[in-house]
């Protein structure tokens, strides 16, 4: 069976299966690249809480023998781990299951280099359950959180991630609570060394997000390359297409929520993100009476910016994310906690008799659970408008005119390969192509005023 991104399959079988085997396997690209494997034991709280729970090649075996990593081959190009459920230590729920570039001595390894990644998922029988081909959609990463392994209910589960990291390493060991030192020199890691490897890396990973933001200043600012759009000729192409959708005396909210997981790296660097900000602050400036956006980013965990508006959308990417160090960037994806601060924002901080038009920028691997929340919602004045940028799965968001249970249709998808081609008149006739019948359906029944 092909898993695909985001999609969660059994592992336990009822107990029938009470080891597995997950096998690794890459082909690179580049002579010399370093890749190795590695799972973290996490806790409740989604943090390795001891040294020997993380397991890699100076580490192979965890406690209780629950885990053990193992290089098959000579090449290093394939890598085993095996997981034996019976011995998973009690305060153990999920396993995070990596797989990272060394970047010894400064090579800048990516996995735009790697081809044929796949996670072959196999039953101590030797039944193969599964197979994640996990990097087909990464570039400039060098580490990827392949799988999840968690326990639900009694039952152990495989939950295909896929999702790329920037910092190597050292970015992934920081992320799950272990402790990484900041001031070593990099070094070429040596096995007793792997402390000094995870150091590095994490230097890497700033480097990294300190080079985005001044490759996305510079494109701001030469104006010969990307000239900035006049904000005022999108306004008018956004009255004409409300014009044509006869909603032009609709006063609504609008909010932009942008992903920033480590798969949209480039959009960010090369001022694709900031020109979203612009053409859909054109619509909050023809909707909302204070003409003003409001913005979210998200990774697996989110943030909300300052609204942007006319006297500060020029240079908003730079100013409020790239060079704001508050922000979580580049991690893995996670919309459910997103979405209901957005709802708790227009529900409960900010109630209005005014509908709620949400822009919701995503480039693939969405969680299942945004699912529930959007049916819950649906009884709230708020619209979701999806777009899917990129040439990701977006299982889940094509669903959406099907999915069951709603009073009313809250939700639209619409999938853009390049949106930085489409021409601003093509985008806005399609981005408000659902909300009219939204909206005439939500006052028929009584969740907005007529």
């Amino acid at each position: 069976m092909q898993i695909q991104r985001g999609q969660r399959i059994d592992l336990t079988n009822g107990g029938k299966n009470e080891e597995i085997e997950l096998q690794l396997e890459w082909q690179a690209s580049t002579a010399g690249l370093d890749i190795n494997g590695s799972a973290f034991l996490l806790n409740a709280d989604g943090i390795c809480a001891r040294d020997e729970d993380f397991i890699f090649y100076n580490q192979p075996v965890s406690r209780q023998h629950a885990v053990r990593h193992a290089a098959e081959n000579g090449g290093g190009t394939r890598e085993s781990l095996r997981i034996s459920f019976p011995r998973m230590p009690e305060d153990v729920v999920k396993l995070a299951i990596t797989l990272t570039i060394h970047d010894a001595g400064g090579q800048g390894g990516t996995f735009a280099e790697v081809a044929h990644a796949v996670c072959r998922v196999r039953a101590a029988s030797g039944e193969e359950l599964g197979t994640f081909r996990f990097a087909d959609n990464l570039g400039k990463e060098n580490a990827i959180v392949v799988a999840e392994i968690y326990l639900r209910n009694g039952d152990w589960k495989y939950n295909a991630v896929g999702s790329g990291f920037f910092g190597g390493l050292g970015a992934l060991c920081k992320h799950y609570g272990l402790e990484v030192a900041e001031e070593a020199q990099q070094e070429t890691a040596a096995p007793e060394a792997a402390n000094l490897q995870q150091e590095a890396e994490l230097k890497a990973a700033k480097a990294e997000l300190e080079a985005a933001a001044v490759q996305v200043s510079a494109a701001a600012q030469a104006s010969t390359e990307r000239p900035v759009s006049s904000i005022d000729l999108r306004k008018k192409l956004v009255a004409v297409t409300l014009e044509k959708k006869k909603i032009s005396r609709v006063k609504a909210r609008v909010a932009l929520v942008l992903d920033i997981s480590g798969s949209m790296v480039s959009l960010y660097r090369n001022g694709t993100v900031q020109e979203v900000v612009e053409r859909i602050l054109a619509v909050a400036c023809q909707f909302d009476d204070d003409a003003k956006l409001d913005v979210w980013v998200y990774d697996h965990e989110y943030s909300r910016l300052p609204a942007a508006d006319e006297s500060n959308f020029k240079n908003y990417v730079l100013q409020h994310v790239l060079n704001n160090k508050n922000i979580h960037k580049f991690g893995r994806n996670n919309e459910p906690p997103v979405m209901q601060d957005v709802i708790r924002k227009y529900t409960e901080e900010e109630p209005s008799d005014l509908p709620v038009y949400i822009l919701f920028i995503n480039d693939g691997g969405m969680v299942k659970a945004v699912r529930k929340i959007i049916t819950d919602s649906a009884v709230l004045p708020i619209f979701w408008q999806f777009v899917g940028i990129g040439r990701g799965e977006f299982q889940v968001l094509k669903q959406l005119d099907t999915m069951e249970g709603r009073v009313v249709d809250n939700a639209n998808f619409i999938p853009v390969d390049d949106i930085a081609s489409v021409s601003d008149e093509s985008l806005y006739d399609k981005l408000l192509n659902e909300f009219p019948s939204w909206l005439k359906e939500a006052a028929e029944k009584g969740i907005l005023r007529r």
